[in-house]
């Protein structure tokens, strides 16, 4: 009997097996699916068409808004411009009202207007089996052909970048979406408020992170950490790329409130869904140059390693020495929900 797989992300070599699989035929697919990959591009000429498509499963608070950003996120680790919007809705059966599927467009709505993003099409259904909203997204964009930006584009030598810190998204599921955790007991209501508030203050969206970094300086490969943390965005860039990644572990930034909801819940920062941070594989030479236009730009960022040669491995490296960087086959929220 076949034991079956937990919450969260396919386990990557079962996901690489079908994806070599079903390789793309089409000659004008530029980049087709893989680890480490999280939108495809197409060549349409003079430009190129980035295709993104995530699910929204883990939060239901403001689940719209939500499935806009992170779709948007990685067509702009592309170096795109987010255009195009599709939202597929499935509703709870018995839970489903006017309001809530009104709430939900509207949120939509808000979040494609700040990003200057035309939702124009999808489904919506009322599904049997549900006990929370479920979105799923899918995002075009477009870029340059001289401007993409390739998940597998870091090289030894290159600087590892991350905006904002981790881990933004995490910290504003855990405040809106469980309660009664003991953990959480004698946290006051301000804390609580200021970490719902992470969804827009430091906020998950990286569109504005990748388009000052990539103006700035040569930018060879951008990643946004979701399910997994930035553990797991860091061994997805690495696979990718064919690369290694010294990363210091006391250079990664982690939020304050991120920390202490951590430390109070027994999870590890480095695994907890991270949207909001922006990865990035930044030429050398050019590292001080994108950090100061993040930070004229008001946007936190820090160098916490480098991209090196892949037989040293992925590993953080503190004052005690080297260990690997952790994997975590459920993401750390996750394991809150189950």
């Amino acid at each position: 009997m076949q034991t079956p797989y937990p919450l969260g992300k396919l386990p990557s070599d079962h996901l690489a097996r079908l994806l070599a699989d079903h390789a793309p035929s089409d000659p004008r697919v530029v980049l087709g699916p893989g680890i480490g990959r999280d939108a495809a591009v197409i060549d349409f000429g003079d430009k190129y068409v980035i295709a993104k498509t995530d699910p929204i499963t883990f939060a239901s608070d403001e689940i719209g808004w939500y499935a806009v950003h992170v779709n948007a996120n990685d067509v702009a680790c592309t170096g795109a411009t987010p255009r195009w919007f599709l939202a597929t809705l499935l509703l709870p059966q018995r839970q489903t009202t006017p309001s809530l599927v009104d709430a939900i467009f509207d949120q939509i709505a808000d979040a494609c207007h700040e990003l200057g993003i035309a939702l124009v099409g999808g489904h919506t259904e009322i599904t049997h089996g549900l006990d929370r909203p479920i979105v799923v997204g899918c995002m075009l964009g477009e870029v340059s052909p001289d401007r993409l930006v390739r998940p597998d584009g870091a090289r030894p030598g290159d600087a590892l970048l991350v905006t904002k810190g981790i881990a933004v998204e995490g910290t504003a599921i855990i405040a809106r979406e469980i309660n009664g955790l003991s953990g959480l007991n004698g946290l006051d209501r301000d804390f609580l408020e200021r970490c719902r508030g992470f969804l827009h203050e430091p906020g998950i969206s990286v569109v504005r992170d990748a388009r000052v970094a990539t103006a700035a300086g040569q930018v060879h490969a951008m990643h946004d950490p979701t399910e997994g943390g930035l553990a797991t965005g860091l061994l997805e860039l690495a696979e990718a790329a064919g690369v290694g990644l010294e990363v210091e572990e006391d250079a990664i930034p982690i939020l304050l409130e991120t920390r202490d909801l951590c430390t109070r819940l027994g999870l590890d920062p480095l695994g907890l869904i991270a949207s909001g941070a922006l990865l990035l594989a930044v030429a050398q030479e050019d590292a001080d140059t994108v950090l100061s236009a993040l930070k004229e730009a008001g946007i936190a960022a820090a160098h916490i390693g480098q991209v090196v040669e892949r037989k040293r491995g992925v590993v953080l490296q503190s004052g005690t020495g080297a260990r690997p960087i952790p994997h975590f086959e459920l993401d750390e929220i996750a394991r809150l929900f189950e």
